[in-house]
């Protein structure tokens, strides 16, 4: 391909809209802004949620629940997710994450829950550790490592 090859995406150069520049073109007169009223004035038009003096719908429903800016949250990982490693690997946060099992650390850090079958011998150091995450992980001769 050459320089002079290169055309832009389809769709991408679309010529304006010229509007108000006689009938023939078939936007002339009005625009294609209808007759007279609000939105056919200059700068008109009403803001977005606005329902004509109607109680807009966003204040008529009430406010529910809150966030709390305190709580612990965990990335989790399911003991079955963890046969994906050889035996012997030593299961940190950092592989989790370049294995793409985690998308990103919480401010818990990791969690390990018992959810399926591990298969390899691991040592899997983690934040925090289900009951049955720990007999299964000790189960497959591993070792379950709170850091």
């Amino acid at each position: 391909m050459k320089i002079h090859e290169l055309t832009p995406a389809a769709d991408s150069n679309r010529p304006v809209k010229r509007i108000g520049r006689g009938h023939g073109s078939g936007n002339g007169k009005t625009a294609g802004k209808g007759h007279k009223g609000q939105n056919a004035r200059s700068g008109g038009g009403v803001r977005i949620g606005f329902e004509g003096g109607q109680m807009p719908l966003v204040r008529r429903i009430p406010k529910r629940g809150f966030n709390n800016i305190f709580a612990i949250r965990y990335a989790v990982v399911n003991v079955g997710d963890l046969n994906k490693f050889v035996d012997g690997t030593v299961v940190t946060t950092e592989l989790l994450l370049a294995s793409g099992l985690i998308k990103k650390v919480e401010n818990g850090g990791v969690k390990v829950l018992g959810n399926g079958e591990l298969t390899a011998k691991l040592t899997v150091q983690a934040a925090k550790f289900s009951q049955s995450a720990v007999e299964k992980i000790e189960k497959a001769g591993g070792k379950a490592e709170v850091m």
